[in-house]
């Protein structure tokens, strides 16, 4: 086991019992409006098309799993993909919450799915990346890591990246499960990739940021940061956005990695930052939501929740959706930080929300995946 605060972001549950799986564009042929995969598109800005609830009307429909829900919901075709800590991936009716199918993995997901021409992509703590059929659930094929895959997959030009905790970056073959190369780190990877205009970016818990070649798996550049890198970049308009255990999120040159502007929370960042109306949104461990400006990297304003916030934001028309370990879903005005509504369910929300056709979908530790609308 690795030392000191590695495992105070895992679930209380797992904590208990001391093992566990918590965590914490362009040009790709993959529909924005479906959220087909972890933060809505490969390059994770966390922008949903269309628009969520802005006044909470009801609860549309719960769906008990087996155990603690940390992975993030995948919206495709009418289907919510989405895994559990009970070692399953569920494929849900997205208007009833009517299970599909469901495929057993030989440990715990929390990794989330990417689904894309008709595979669900996901990762399990059993260290294989899963390609599965997005109708049935038949797998198609599995890749080993030698590791827990904590990371989400992207998918892009019918290549998978995926991190592992055996301080990999992996590009598979979409449709073979055929490794095309990997890029080796200094310690887990956590973090999920980013994938914009032929680079992977990456962040580890040797506390880098890492730009790929997508093409040839070559480093480009890395970036260095005090801590633990396991929030997941997004990347819009020639610059990423990353935050760290640090408690600074960084705004870095896509190119370069140059260092454009960084921006101080009170404590570790793991919720991973939308881009959205000139603005970068985050959760901190200071239990805050931030807004702040993309341009100048300061602060247009916070939002006091009443514990950690590792939950990514979801946005979609002028709210922004997230979770809080103080049980609730909170939906915010963009513009001013103020609560719209908020729902609670009986655990913490570390799960990130994910919005399509009106409605919003989240996972908790109490078991449930929630539709909200």
């Amino acid at each position: 086991m690795k030392p000191r605060w590695r495992l105070l972001w895992l679930a209380l549950a797992l904590i208990v019992v001391s093992v566990g799986c918590r965590f914490s564009l362009p040009r790709f042929s993959l529909d924005r409006a479906e959220g087909s995969m972890f933060r809505a598109d490969a390059e994770r800005t966390g922008v949903y098309a269309g628009s969520g609830p802005t006044d909470l009307h009801e609860l549309a429909w719960s769906f008990r799993t087996g155990d603690v829900v940390y992975a993030s919901p995948t919206i495709a075709g009418g289907v919510v993909y989405i895994g559990s800590l009970d070692g399953n991936l569920y494929a849900l009716d997205a208007g009833t919450g009517r299970q599909q199918w469901y495929f057993e993995a030989e440990d715990m997901i929390g990794s989330s799915a990417a689904v894309a021409e008709g595979s669900v992509y996901v990762g399990g703590c059993d260290g294989y990346l899963y390609a599965l059929d997005a109708a049935n659930g038949r797998e198609r094929w599995r890749f080993l890591t030698d590791d827990w895959v904590v990371s989400s997959p992207a998918f892009a030009d019918g290549v998978v990246y995926v991190g592992s905790d055996d301080s990999y970056l992996y590009a598979i073959d979409a449709a073979t499960g055929q490794e095309k190369w990997r890029f080796l780190t200094d310690d887990w990877i956590r973090s999920s990739p980013a994938v914009a205009d032929g680079v992977v970016y990456i962040g580890s818990e040797d506390g880098y940021l890492y730009a790929v070649d997508a093409a040839s798996g070559q480093e480009r550049w890395r970036y260095e940061t005090a801590d633990y890198v396991d929030a997941t970049p997004a990347v819009l308009g020639g610059v990423v956005f990353v935050g760290s255990d640090d408690g600074y999120l960084y705004a870095l040159d896509a190119a370069t990695g140059r260092e454009r502007w960084r921006f101080q929370a009170e404590d570790w960042i793991r919720s991973s930052p939308a881009v959205a109306d000139g603005a970068v949104f985050f959760g901190s461990d200071d239990s805050r939501v931030y807004a702040v400006d993309i341009q100048t990297g300061q602060e247009r304003w916070r939002f006091q929740a009443d514990d950690w916030i590792r939950s990514s934001p979801a946005i979609a028309g002028d709210t922004l959706y997230v979770g809080s370990d103080d049980g609730h879903l909170y939906a915010l005005d963009i513009r001013t930080g103020q609560e719209r509504w908020k729902y609670r369910t009986n655990d913490w929300v570390s799960s990130s929300p994910a919005v399509a056709g009106g409605t919003v979908y989240i996972g908790s530790d109490d078991n449930y995946v929630y539709a909200l609308k």
